[in-house]
């Protein structure tokens, strides 16, 4: 593959500016010789004209005088001649472009002592235009120069092979320390939750011991093996009892040996059990997960904490309406046939921190993860209308984001919502089962540049077809009717 040359179009660009400046620079010196040309010329020229038309000019013969000045006005740098006796007044104005602007050489004729009149003679300008007429070879083989050199450029500047791959390595070198470092982050956070989760499902599971009870035991082992051994010795020089003693020894070791086994047997199975307890813990991590109960959280998207600074008076009527919204939102969205066998677990109350929905499936055939989205959706949509309308009547009110997931997920999808979560915009974490739900009525997108497990997992709602838009608007109408019924005043 063929690369091009680095900043090959910064040095286009300066290429550019350089041919503009050398134009400007060439219509500048050539405007100032043009000038000094002309301006010569004109003396010259009015010198003559007043030498010829001095006796004319005495006798103030208008005709001869316009004979004269028209031979002049035949050259094309000429605009315009004026005449003038010795009192100022115009004996003859003649000229090609009389109102053309220029240059104008002024000279008074006399004759011995005496002033007899004037002769003012205008030259026109020259145009930037004309000179970069005269001018074209030049301007055409600068700018012919000039590509030549990118052309040159960006073939001699092109990288090689060599410092293709130094270059990729260098690439790849970065990505994967910054791979490799946040990886080991994700990894040392899931671990730490992972363990933090086996703690508390030994705790719930297993039977509590008592820990002073454990040393007194193994005191007690020790010291009855301890008098074992030392009765084994002093039996063991008396030549009569040596029988019991055998036997004595052979039913002790029995005993010791039965113990060393039930303590290993009791570390095999402890280690069974966190062998057990792992796979529970990595099933929450894994899209196969099962999918039986939904949590829709409401958090207000309030950047200001605003709502900590509202006095009390105002906080309360407004998070009663919130929470009035949300389980009228609920018991109408439920409603609907496409949800059957859909139904709450609990009863939401807004706080400071937001409020959260618990939706649970009677039977396999329930779409609860669709409920959940619709649920979140409907809330959004109702938060807007209310969201505009307080604002329109200078009351408080807050914009809402909506996270939807698994029951298991509720905490990552609290810090997504926190972390990543956008005003009017509602995020799902759901198993592959629950994806599968929504797949035929809505589109979601990934998250832009995850740097977590849960951000990788998570989409956001992108919209949804046709038919699951208009149940929204009817159930969300249908709120709005009953709302406007029994709206507490929070002004």
């Amino acid at each position: 593959m063929t690369y091009l040359a680095p900043r090959q179009g910064l040095f286009a660009i300066i290429l550019l500016v350089s041919f503009c400046l050398q134009t400007l620079l060439l219509v500048i010196s050539t405007d100032q010789q043009l000038s000094k040309s002309r301006a010569l010329k004109g003396e010259q020229m009015v010198a003559q004209l007043i030498d010829e038309a001095r006796l004319s000019l005495e006798n103030k013969d208008r005709v001869s005088l316009s004979v004269i000045a028209n031979r002049y006005t035949s050259e094309q740098d000429v605009t315009k001649i004026l005449i003038t006796d010795n009192k100022d007044e115009i004996l003859v104005p003649v000229g090609n472009a009389p109102m053309q602007q220029g240059e104008t050489i002024r000279q008074i004729a006399t004759n011995g002592d005496a002033v007899i009149g004037s002769v003012a003679l205008t030259l026109k300008d020259i145009s930037k235009g004309e000179i970069i007429a005269m001018q074209w070879p030049f301007v055409i083989g600068t700018m012919l120069l000039h590509l030549l050199l990118w052309l040159i450029y960006g073939y001699i500047a092109r990288p090689t092979k060599e410092q293709i791959n130094a270059l990729s390595r260098d690439i790849q070198d970065l990505h994967r320390d910054q791979y490799v470092e946040i990886n080991q982050r994700n990894r040392n956070r899931e671990s730490r939750s992972a363990d933090s989760q086996v703690n508390e499902h030994k705790e719930t599971d297993s039977p509590v011991e008592n820990p002073i009870e454990k040393p007194t035991t193994n005191a007690r082992k020790f010291n009855v093996h301890s008098e074992v051994n030392e009765y084994l010795r002093t039996q063991q020089n008396q030549d009569v009892e040596s029988d019991a003693t055998g036997s004595m020894a052979s039913a002790v070791d029995n005993t010791a040996t039965e113990q060393v086994e039930k303590s290993t047997t009791q570390e095999e199975t402890s280690d069974i059990d966190d062998t057990i307890h792992k796979p529970h813990n990595a099933t929450r991590l894994s899209a196969t997960r099962s999918l039986d109960s939904v949590r829709v959280q409401i958090v207000f998207h309030d950047e200001f904490n605003m709502l900590e600074r509202l006095a009390p008076a105002q906080r309360l009527p407004y998070l009663a309406l919130c929470t009035q919204l949300l389980n009228q939102a609920v018991t109408e969205l439920l409603k609907q046939p496409l949800l059957l066998g859909v139904s709450a677990m609990n009863e939401p109350q807004f706080d400071d921190g937001g409020a959260s929905v618990l939706l649970k499936a009677d039977n396999s055939h329930a779409k609860v993860a669709l409920a959940g989205v619709m649920l979140g959706k409907l809330y959004l949509m109702l938060n807007k209308i209310i969201h505009d309308k307080h604002i329109e009547l200078s009351r408080f009110a807050l914009p809402a984001k909506a996270g939807v997931s698994d029951d298991a997920q509720s905490e990552a999808m609290t810090q997504l919502l926190h972390s990543v979560g956008k005003k009017e915009q509602m995020l799902i974490l759901l198993p592959n089962a629950g994806l599968k739900q929504i797949g035929n009525h809505v589109q979601v997108q990934s998250i832009m540049r995850p740097t977590t497990v849960y951000e990788r997992e998570c989409a956001i709602f992108d919209g949804g077809n046709d038919s699951m838009i208009q149940r929204l608007a009817d159930v969300r109408n249908s709120v709005l009717m009953i709302e406007s019924e029994d709206e507490p005043d929070i002004s």
